[in-house]
């Protein structure tokens, strides 16, 4: 979601939308726009399934070009399904401020593989719930840091890794 502040990416026309007619949030239509945004999320596959308030999740294909050479999911594609959880869970906290939103950035993160990924991988992310409620009662424009947490779980709901998120994020004043 890195460059959200431009007026050519997907997001900024639901947006810039929204800021006009002052609506709620259709966080289905949120989900789809985030779905489908980011080329390399297409181009590996990555999916976004859920957007809501309180979470975020992604999936992550059964594809041979996606293992390593001992057959088991890069850790690179499970960092990446792990990273598009974390985005979509802030789009779905952030929704009713979303108009306002001018930046958005991973700034670090931990990841801890606990076993082998085979076949389908699922992560899904929360974010720091208080500080969420912070930014969104404050009203205020400027920059804040929020903490997330990506977990990533096979079909079998075994738990293959944890992911620490780091983010930076800019707000705008209301119009």
């Amino acid at each position: 979601m890195d460059g959200m502040a431009t007026t050519t990416d997907p997001l900024s026309a639901v947006v810039a939308e929204l800021a006009a007619t002052g609506g709620p949030v259709d966080l289905e239509r949120l989900r789809r726009t985030v779905d489908t945004m980011v080329p390399f999320c297409n181009h590996v596959g990555v999916r976004v399934t859920e957007l809501a308030p309180d979470h975020g999740q992604a999936e992550l294909p059964v594809r041979a070009e996606l293992e390593n050479h001992f057959g088991t999911v890069h850790a690179g594609a499970l960092f990446l399904a792990a990273e598009v959880a974390g985005a979509a869970a802030f789009a779905g906290a952030m929704a009713p401020r979303i108009t306002q939103l001018q930046g958005f950035v991973l700034r670090s993160s931990k990841i801890a593989f606990l076993k082998p990924a085979k076949g389908h991988v699922r992560a899904r992310a929360t974010l720091d719930r208080q500080a969420i409620d912070a930014v969104l009662a404050g009203g205020a424009a400027g920059r804040f840091e929020l903490a997330g947490l990506a977990l990533l779980h096979d079909d079998a709901d075994l738990l293959l890794g944890r992911v620490e998120l780091d983010y930076v994020a800019w707000l705008g004043a209301a119009s």
